[in-house]
């Protein structure tokens, strides 16, 4: 391969600039910080102050100029791998390759994609269910790899996935909210899923962002949703930390006239949000992802950050909604939140339903979705020991995650 035929290198992890002064930040001030904590001047975290007090007797014997010396060594080589990290996967050669299966629908920038169509899939005849991920990420979460994709292995076991693709938002997208999303979009390739369907039953699963769309479906068509899925769909905004739930309400309003005056909330914005709930998440990662060696892992870890630096911006008042109501007002545990005037309400959810609650979730806490399950009437909860990401692309999820969900799926479309 010559140099012009080379791939560009990568311009993530997005924002660059954010996630390198949060690490920056929290090792100088760590090193300039010790002398005042092991003198007692500095308060520690009440869950570890075992743990803190016997570091403390131990730093008390130890030569101040010789662990001052370690520390800014240790910080310096922690500073060395992240940069290390970040240049190995910005200059890696994977790329996604997995071609998109047929479109079987289109409006305006949203399509939906027949997984019965692909390679080993069941053909038409199969029973159909409609996945509908997240407005704030790419769809192809599901689909990330020929062999790390949620949605094959449904193919391959006898179901035919349909794959709402919202993309980013297009001119008119720029102008809706929620209902918009739901009661006009979502509504259009639920249709085109019942005419794919035929006689069949059509299930209906989501996840993330997309398990909330999904709900609010459901409770619209309960005589057309046969089954529900939900994977790590948060419901209970302020279940652990109310605090930067407010937060986020009140920055969704600094940032209101950016909104206005673009029509939507831009990409590295939306980012921000999400590194705002542990800012050193990209300096652990790409630190841990220099010491890697090269192998399955390696190339796993660099397709999903692709797909995590490859967002799309959020639809100005879809994101006002978020921010203020989901967030700020936790208008959907109150039941304050509205889909076409009509609150969505868990427990008018007629049909049997399905909840993943991954209990290693840090974007969406275990306690956010309980909420959620606790609120329908017929659900069946599994918890996988699996994070947010991981629950759809880790090895394991195929092994512990996937087979509960298929055997539910296809027992309930069998009933």
């Amino acid at each position: 391969m010559t140099r012009a035929e080379q791939p560009l290198p990568r311009q993530g992890p997005r924002p660059l600039p954010l996630h390198l002064s949060a690490a920056l930040t929290t090792w100088t001030t760590s090193a300039a910080a010790w002398p005042l904590w092991k003198n007692g001047w500095l308060p520690s975290n009440p869950q570890a102050a075992e743990a803190a007090d016997r570091l403390k007797a131990e730093l008390a014997e130890a030569d101040p100029d010789a662990f001052n010396a370690a520390l800014q060594r240790t910080l310096i080589q922690r500073q060395r791998e992240l940069l290390d990290g970040i240049q190995a996967y910005r200059h890696h050669p994977y790329r996604r390759d997995v071609a998109d299966p047929p479109a079987i629908w289109r409006d305006g920038t949203t399509r939906l994609l027949d997984y019965g169509a692909v390679p080993g899939g069941p053909g038409p005849d199969a029973p159909v269910v409609l996945a509908v991920p997240s407005l704030i990420n790419r769809a192809y979460i599901l689909d990330l790899k020929a062999d790390t994709s949620l949605l094959r292995w449904l193919a391959a076991s006898g179901l035919r996935p349909l794959l709402v693709d919202w993309d980013a938002p297009g001119e008119a997208e720029r102008g809706f909210d929620l209902t918009a999303y739901i009661a006009g979009r979502l509504d259009g390739a639920f249709e085109a899923a019942r005419a794919a369907a035929g006689t069949q039953p059509v299930a209906v699963l989501g996840y993330c962002m997309g398990g909330l769309l999904a709900l609010a479906l459901a409770q619209r068509r309960p005589r057309d949703v046969s089954a529900l899925a939900l994977l790590a769909t948060p419901w209970d905004f302020q279940a652990t930390n109310p605090g930067q739930a407010r937060l986020a309400a009140q920055a969704g309003s600094a940032l209101a006239p950016l909104m206005r005056a673009v029509g939507q909330l831009p990409t590295d914005v939306v980012q921000s949000f999400f590194a705002g709930l542990d800012p050193m998440t990209a300096a652990r990662k790409f630190t841990a992802f220099a010491r890697m060696a090269d192998g399955e892992r390696v190339e796993r870890f660099v397709a999903v950050e692709d797909w995590l630096n490859d967002g799309v911006p959020l639809a100005g008042p879809v994101a006002r909604e978020c921010l203020h109501d989901w967030y700020g007002a936790n208008a959907p545990v109150r039941g304050a939140w509205r889909v076409a005037g009509r609150p969505v309400d868990p427990a008018g959810v007629r049909c049997p339903a399905f909840a993943m609650v991954p209990q290693a979730d840090r974007i969406v806490p275990p306690e956010s979705t309980r909420a959620l399950t606790h609120r329908l009437p017929r659900v069946q909860v599994e918890a996988p020991k699996l994070g947010h990401i991981g629950m759809v692309t880790s090895s394991r999820a195929a092994r512990t995650a996937w087979p509960p969900l298929v055997t539910w799926l296809r027992t309930t479309l069998a009933a």
